[in-house]
């Protein structure tokens, strides 16, 4: 293996070689940032995947140490994200759903899923990166992401109810949440909501009123934003120390309760003592499948953002391989999927992230965090959790960008709805795989029914636009037509009927003129629809003429015998063909 490759490989190799002491210490400042942040958000997102707490200060160790050799970015924040905490949990549910496997928190099934759902996440993101098959992410498109993305906060919303409220609900769906909401309302536990209800408020309001409070006494924008950020451990603080005095656990209030310090172990998860059946095995590996695919392009996305603004670049196939060994030290640790987070990110970049080693400095801090602060958090109540994860979801709900969908594209809007309404009702899974089904039915649709203009020359002009929309020079013996889409199998028969409602609709035609710069690929079954048109234009006394053919699909032509059976000329301009076949002058 080269230098050259193992740099690759190992990003660390190449950035570390110019690392310095102001970058050491902008990139320390930002993980002490950052590990305020995590601490607490780690604790919830654990919560919001059904799992123990610690494994959310599991996941914001290793990972991120993986993430500092093999990713490339600087501001790059990995570890527990909400969206695939949430698919996590739905995945969980799926796999064991079967009676005798019960629903207990701490279930060795649920927490050793977890972590196999890590390390097939990390497989497959692995092969995106190796394979560089991070292409097939494409087929996502923005409004399914956003249907998505804004329906798991729906989702996740409604999933933290019963611990806002101190009432058993059924989480099974959104409206089930909302069914049963209503139905056990009489059962709240006041001092549960009291609680939940005060950290929520706090934590929406008081960031924003801290921020203006210190930026006006010390004109710093960055330490007014980076001391905001702090709030949540204030409010984990202060809601600890109203449980501890006035024993409020006693008052019904769940706490998060002993939380064994220390540091993972590291060992790969033992399923040969689980016994799991083929379909537990199908339906995990399916979740996995779905939850690297989301995080991928969530985390990429995040990514490209931040290095445009540094101006640099971000290799795709790269972060798939960082996040594939975040993933797999994830599964190692005992942990559960992580992927990058929006909202952290965006703190360490403006907090001065200049490398990955950020992250690596985070994981120390968080590490630390597990050694000696899960003792103080026995009395952290669960509702002041469930409040943070509210918060931190109020803003994956884009609501501008379903206007804005709206407003453009109708069909697109139909699968971004399609998709937030199964997401709501089917789950977080079936919702992702019914809005890519629909997307992909869609463009299938579009591309089997192309744009297709009639043309006519723009007087005194070289220029041929549409006959619907200019006022343009035309002849009846000459039809000029342009098809903007490439020919391939799902369109061949359409581009036939439209060249035969063509001929029907102009009968003193003598030349069929295709203008063909918008084709970019021709198949082999469009090369035969090619073929059956020359020779239905023979039959019909007409000659069938191409202009503006690009350089490869002529290539390609060649390589057939079409362009010998062509009857009639093929043509360097659309304004050659038509002066050569109408004898019209420009000034006309």
């Amino acid at each position: 293996m080269t230098k050259t490759s193992v740099g690759q490989l190992l990003p660390v190799l190449r950035w570390a070689k110019n690392y310095n002491r102001a970058t050491l210490v902008e990139d320390v400042i930002a993980a002490l940032v950052i590990t305020m942040m995590l601490i607490p958000q780690s604790l919830a997102y654990a919560l919001l995947a059904g799992l123990p707490p610690q494994l959310g200060l599991y996941a914001s160790m290793l990972p991120l140490l993986a993430y500092a050799l093999f990713g490339s970015s600087g501001p790059l924040s990995v570890g527990p994200f909400a969206i695939t905490s949430i698919m996590t949990a739905t995945a969980l549910g799926s796999a064991f759903s079967t009676p005798e496997l019960g629903t207990t928190l701490s279930n060795d099934q649920y927490i050793m899923g977890a972590a196999v759902l890590a390390a097939m996440s990390g497989g497959f993101l692995l092969a995106f990166g190796i394979f560089r098959l991070g292409f097939l992410t494409n087929f996502i498109s923005f409004p399914v992401v956003t249907g998505f993305i804004s329906a798991s906060a729906l989702v996740i919303a409604s999933s933290q109810f019963g611990n806002i409220l101190g009432i058993e609900l059924d989480t099974s769906s959104f409206f089930n949440v909302l069914s049963s909401t209503f139905q056990n309302i009489s059962e709240l536990n006041t001092y549960t909501l009291m609680i939940g209800l005060s950290a929520f408020i706090f934590l929406f309001f008081f960031p924003k009123l801290l921020n203006l409070f210190i930026f006006k006494i010390t004109q710093s924008r960055f330490l007014a934003e980076t001391l905001s950020k702090t709030t949540p451990l204030l409010a984990m603080l202060v809601s600890i120390l109203a449980v501890f005095f006035w024993d409020l656990s006693k008052q019904g209030i769940v706490v998060v309760g002993d939380i064994p310090a220390g540091l993972p172990s590291i060992a790969l998860p033992d399923v040969q003592s689980m016994h799991w059946e083929s379909a537990t095995w199908k339906s995990l590996a399916s979740s996995a499948l779905l939850i690297s695919i989301i995080g991928f392009v969530s985390s990429l996305s995040a990514a490209q953002s931040f290095a445009a603004k540094q101006r640099q670049r971000i290799n795709p196939n790269q972060e798939a391989v960082a996040l594939g060994m975040s993933n797999l030290t994830s599964g190692i640790s005992g942990a559960f999927p992580v992927s990058a987070s929006l909202s952290r990110s965006a703190v360490n970049f403006k907090a001065g992230a200049k490398t990955p080693a950020a992250s690596g400095f985070t994981a120390i801090g968080i590490a630390i965090s597990g050694l000696f602060l899960t003792p103080y958090l026995f009395y952290l109540p669960v509702a002041t959790l469930a409040a943070m994860i509210l918060v931190a979801v109020l803003s994956l709900f884009d609501f501008k960008a379903i206007q804005r969908t709206w407003e453009f594209n109708r069909k697109d809007f139909s699968a971004l709805m399609v998709t937030m309404v199964v997401t709501l009702a089917s789950g977080v899974e079936w919702g992702l795989i019914s809005g890519v089904l629909l997307s992909i039915g869609l463009h299938l649709y579009r591309s089997s029914h192309p744009y297709v203009a009639i043309l006519g020359r723009v007087p005194t002009t070289e220029h041929f636009r549409n006959v619907e929309r200019y006022n343009v020079i035309t002849h009846p013996e000459v039809v000029s037509f342009r098809i903007d889409a490439s020919l391939y199998f799902a369109n061949a028969r359409f581009l036939e009927d439209k060249v035969n409602e063509l001929v029907a609709s102009h009968p003193d035609a003598k030349h069929l003129v295709l203008m063909c710069y918008s084709i970019n690929d021709i198949d082999a079954s469009a090369l035969e629809t090619l073929f059956e048109i020359n020779q239905y234009l023979k039959d019909a006394n007409m000659k069938f003429h191409l202009s503006e053919v690009k350089g490869p699909i002529l290539d390609r032509l060649k390589r057939s015998n079409f362009l010998d059976q062509l009857s009639g000329n093929l043509y360097l301009s659309h304004y050659q063909a038509w002066t050569d076949l109408t004898g019209l002058p420009l000034k006309n």
